[in-house]
């Protein structure tokens, strides 16, 4: 009983680890996120110099800040 009560312990203190990296790259990815929307509005509120409207597909360039190869992203 007490090697189950062992295992079942170290068991919980892996979740509990794993869950606390996850929830710090949710958050992460929550910042990227609201900078991103933060600059699609930006660039969707600004008028057009060249007279086609606010197409959404105009100066938008996202590329840049976002992060294709993020550390920790696989990392247990």
């Amino acid at each position: 009983m007490e090697r189950v009560n062992s295992n079942l312990y170290l068991q919980n203190c892996y979740m509990m680890k794993e869950n606390e990296r996850l929830r710090k790259k949710a958050q992460l990815l929550n910042q990227e996120n609201q900078a991103l929307l933060s600059e699609l509005k930006q660039k969707l509120s600004k008028p057009n110099s060249k007279g086609k409207g606010n197409s959404p597909n105009n100066d938008l360039d996202l590329s840049s800040t976002s992060n294709p190869n993020p550390s920790n992203s696989s990392k247990p």
